[in-house]
């Protein structure tokens, strides 16, 4: 198991995003997961206005090791959702922000499927073309898997495939390291902590809610989460105080 630990001496805040798109009708599976472009725009303006930085993870890992110091934010999306490139990039680029997306490797170009069996609309997700575009725009590519599986229902062969061409195809269209990783559903175990080790991946973002402190381990680091109900001041009150270091689960 790795025995990398965070050394920051003020908490991090690593934001999670999902869909950068107007929200489906009242009453639609998971709406909570949907941020407005004009919503999120207005969040990346106040970081800036308030002398934060947006970083992408492979950025933000000086400050995680207490290497480097400062007002800094990480900045993730979870699935690789075309809307992401298209509403939530300009945002980014107007404040000189980077960010990390996590990408379900097999299925690029094609649509969240791993939700379809819940009732949640089908979205595009980034084709490798996109992917490109989002680096060479100065963010990040991150793995999610291969397909998006729950690890935790998987056996040890399927996870080493899963993570593995995760992390390789990726790179493949990339033409660069992939070092970030993130559980799919937030669902991990020890072992799936080792084969991310194995893999040489720098970190691994988790669903566990709260900022990061020191002595947090690199491959199961906490995120703050912000949703379609998150008000501006909420917004603030997430990276500024311990609100979200209390609701930990």
């Amino acid at each position: 198991m790795s025995k990398i630990y965070t050394a920051n001496t003020k908490p991090i805040p690593i934001l999670v995003y999902h869909q950068i798109a107007a929200a489906p009708p009242k009453g639609s599976p998971f709406r909570s997961l949907y941020v407005a472009p004009a919503a999120f725009a207005r969040q990346m303006a106040w970081l800036k206005r308030l002398g934060y930085t947006g970083l992408s993870m492979s950025a933000l890992q000086p400050y995680l090791l207490g290497k480097k110091s400062g007002k800094v934010v990480g900045i993730t999306f979870d699935d690789g959702y075309l809307n992401n490139l298209s509403h939530a990039l300009p945002a980014l680029m107007k404040q000189g922000f980077s960010s990390t997306c996590y990408a379900v490797s097999g299925l690029l170009g094609k649509t969240n499927v791993w939700d379809e069996s819940q009732g949640i609309a089908q979205t595009p997700l980034m084709n490798e073309s996109q992917i490109r575009q989002w680096v060479e725009a100065g963010q990040e590519v991150g793995s999610h898997t291969r397909m998006h599986i729950d690890l935790t229902a998987a056996g040890e062969d399927e996870c080493c495939v899963e993570m593995t061409l995760g992390k390789t195809e990726l790179e493949s269209v990339v033409k660069r390291p992939v070092d970030h990783f993130c559980y799919p559903y937030g669902r991990y175990e020890p072992r799936h902590m080792a084969v991310a080790e194995e893999l040489g991946f720098v970190t691994a973002t988790t669903t566990q809610r709260g900022r990061c402190h020191a002595q947090t381990g690199m491959l199961q680091l906490p995120r703050v989460p912000v949703l379609r109900s998150t008000s501006l001041p909420v917004f603030l009150l997430k990276i500024a105080t311990a609100y979200e270091d209390r609701r930990k689960k």
